[in-house]
């Protein structure tokens, strides 16, 4: 893996899993677990090198990231559950029917 210092395409994804604007798909929910474990190998790297501002900067992002999959996993149920319509029921039909009758 190239260091973070030099792939500056690492810190633009950082970055835009920050961004509160981004919305992310449901097929991208791969890619952002793949970025939350590099976020926690590297904050593990900052904290036995000392590095405490790359902590706290790297656990921002994490927080970000998994916040994104909690989306996904939200919209995830939400595709699955069922869709109340507001249907009227067959006993209230059958009520609204025999009243419109008399």
């Amino acid at each position: 893996m190239p260091s973070a210092s030099t792939d500056r395409s690492y810190w633009f994804r950082e970055a835009c899993v920050r961004c509160p604007v981004l919305i992310a798909a449901l097929d991208e929910k791969p890619h952002l677990e793949e970025i939350r474990d590099n976020l926690k190998d590297r904050i593990a790297e900052a904290e036995r090198e000392g590095w405490l501002g790359e902590v706290e900067g790297l656990s921002t992002s994490l927080a970000a990231a998994e916040d994104k999959i909690a989306q996904i996993e939200a919209q995830q149920k939400r595709k699955q559950s069922p869709v109340f319509l507001g249907l009227p029921s067959l006993a209230k039909l059958t009520a609204c029917t025999s009243e419109a009758t008399r």
